[in-house]
């Protein structure tokens, strides 16, 4: 709450983007061996940003990474660490030249299961029923953005499961989005893999993802009820 009021002269204004908050914590004793570090430094800076996706609520296209894993089993993608997204640099970096907006990652045991988009998390609809990949694998994420949509998914009646999703089911779904702190939703028009892809909505955002989007970024600014108490007034 003190480095948002200290910086409010740098809000963006509503529509035009977000204050984005980073704390960030890192070894700061005297050692330079492999070892947990005698004392830590703690730090919460603060940046302007714009959406995350270029065009904001504009549907972007995924390709699958076929031969690259963002975090094997037991490692540390389940946490915001350091080194948790240097894996996929050079592969999305790749995947943006040939027209795509960001990658899919695979789990890296049995190649099948869908983890993460780029840094954000992923979620399908089919038969009005939600689907997003369990955290309790340990390779993924637990955003705080993933939590309010699904929340929000089941405050409009639907059905929510949390559960290892395969790049199949996805192919079959209806709709796709992803969702993340910086990103928000972001509605995903077509997946490839391979040989194969998938268009969704017609390549419109689909009904679900702008019900959620509108949903999350109106009580974000105050603009409608917070019946779960998410807003946090700091000026």
């Amino acid at each position: 709450k003190a480095v948002v009021k200290a910086n409010l002269r740098w809000v963006p204004p509503h529509g035009k983007g977000a204050l984005y908050i980073r704390p960030c914590l890192w070894g700061s004793g005297p050692l330079l061996g492999v070892g947990p570090a005698p004392e830590y430094t703690l730090c919460i800076y603060v940046c302007p940003v714009g959406p995350y996706f270029k065009g904001g609520l504009s549907p972007i296209s995924l390709l699958v990474a076929q031969n690259n894993h963002r975090a094997p089993s037991g490692g540390q993608g389940g946490v915001k660490a350091i080194g948790n997204y240097a894996p996929g640099i050079m592969v999305s970096r790749a995947a943006k030249k040939e027209g795509f907006a960001e990658v899919i990652y695979l789990d890296a045991q049995e190649h099948k299961y869908i983890e993460e988009v780029g840094a954000a998390n992923f979620f399908c609809v089919k038969d009005n029923v939600v689907y997003t990949p369990d955290i309790a694998v340990g390779t993924i994420l637990p955003g705080i953005t993933r939590l309010s949509v699904i929340q929000l998914a089941k405050d409009l009646g639907h059905e929510v499961k949390e559960e290892r999703v395969s790049i199949d089911f996805a192919l079959s779904a209806d709709e796709c989005f992803c969702t993340g702190t910086a990103a928000v939703v972001g509605p995903i028009s077509k997946i490839s893999t391979g040989d194969k892809s998938s268009e969704y909505c017609g390549g419109e955002v689909g009904p679900l993802t702008r019900k959620l989007y509108e949903q999350l970024t109106r009580l974000q600014v105050k603009k409608s009820d917070d019946p779960h108490g998410w807003v946090v007034s700091v000026a």
